[in-house]
């Protein structure tokens, strides 16, 4: 059995376990999950994912692990962007309280196994055509810059988008939740439930923001085993981190602009990759990406939260006079 062998069979037992004890003893079917829980359930995904960053370190070294680390913090914090789009269609489909976990779930795992199908076409298609990664670069570069100009009220409406417009042509879709049921009989016929369709548009909004996250990933690296494994991990953590910020997502007004200074970053550096590596050796470019993550995605969280403080004695004394 080979490194990559091992690493990929710890990853999947890690993966079995870790679903087994969340779905077990974290969660329970229909129950609301508070902030002390989600807290608790975070810390165990994120504790998870640097255990794995430290056997990756003895079994593949400190290039394969700093790159599987700055992966994972880019998707993670990726996924606060995927979270308030996911607020934005539990409100718009009113889905009650003591269901949004279990359809959390479905969705994110229908995700999962959508991007594992999304990165291996991505891995083939670098593999024998080396010339997609500066497509990569270039979209990444038109996608960060659009994501640090778009205007706050650039809002988007889960029953304007195609996917559900689609949905409701092929299929019988009802405006009822069918008490936490996807599929129910009317007159003798099926009929999808709201929250069919809120599971499928989960699934498909998290491609939409693979579409920019798996790049950045190849960005950092070319190893198909950090790509695989820094979006799972990062993906699965993603259930505890929507109850865990959804009433403070809005805290951080700056946060896309940081999310699109590291794309433009990394679509920089996969565009420049030739003649960055005639200057720069591989350990040392890993180092400056997880730099540049680290310094740009913590730093507009800060700047977010002081702006927001700093507007506060402002608002009051316009609401006094």
């Amino acid at each position: 059995m080979t490194t990559d062998q091992l690493v990929y069979l710890v990853f999947g037992c890690v993966i079995a376990i870790a679903l087994v004890l969340d779905l077990g003893f974290l969660s329970k079917k229909n129950a609301i999950i508070t902030i002390r829980q989600a807290l608790r359930q975070t810390f165990f995904w994120v504790l998870l994912a640097l255990g794995f960053f430290i056997f990756m370190w003895v079994e593949e070294g400190q290039k394969l692990a700093l790159e599987f680390l700055s992966g994972y913090l880019m998707e993670w914090s990726l996924s606060i962007d995927n979270i308030f789009v996911f607020i934005l269609i539990f409100s718009s489909f009113n889905v009650k309280e003591k269901y949004i976990p279990r359809v959390l779930l479905i969705g994110i795992l229908t995700a999962i196994i959508l991007r594992v199908l999304f990165i291996t076409v991505g891995v083939a298609l670098v593999a024998k055509f080396s010339w997609v990664l500066y497509i990569f670069g270039v979209f990444l570069v038109y996608t960060g810059y659009h994501m640090f100009t778009a205007k706050d009220d650039e809002a988007f409406d889960p029953h304007d988008s195609k996917v559900y417009k689609f949905l409701k042509r092929f299929l019988p879709i009802g405006n009822t939740d069918g008490d936490g049921k996807f599929v129910i009989k009317e007159n003798g016929r099926p009929l999808y439930t709201s929250l069919f369709v809120v599971v499928v548009l989960l699934a498909a909004i998290d491609i939409v923001f693979a579409l920019d996250s798996i790049p950045a990933v190849m960005g950092i690296s070319k190893s198909s085993l950090v790509i695989y494994t820094s979006n799972i991990f990062a993906i699965l953590g993603l259930r505890s981190l929507f109850f865990l910020l959804r009433g403070a997502v809005n805290e951080f007004e700056h946060l896309q602009k940081g999310i699109a200074i590291v794309l433009v970053f990394i679509g920089v550096k996969m565009l420049g990759e030739h003649y960055i590596n005639m200057w720069i050796d591989k350990n040392t470019q890993v180092l400056l990406s997880l730099i540049v993550i680290l310094f740009c995605i913590s730093g507009s969280i800060f700047y977010s939260i002081f702006s927001k403080r700093q507007k506060l004695p402002k608002d009051l004394d316009d609401k006094s006079i």
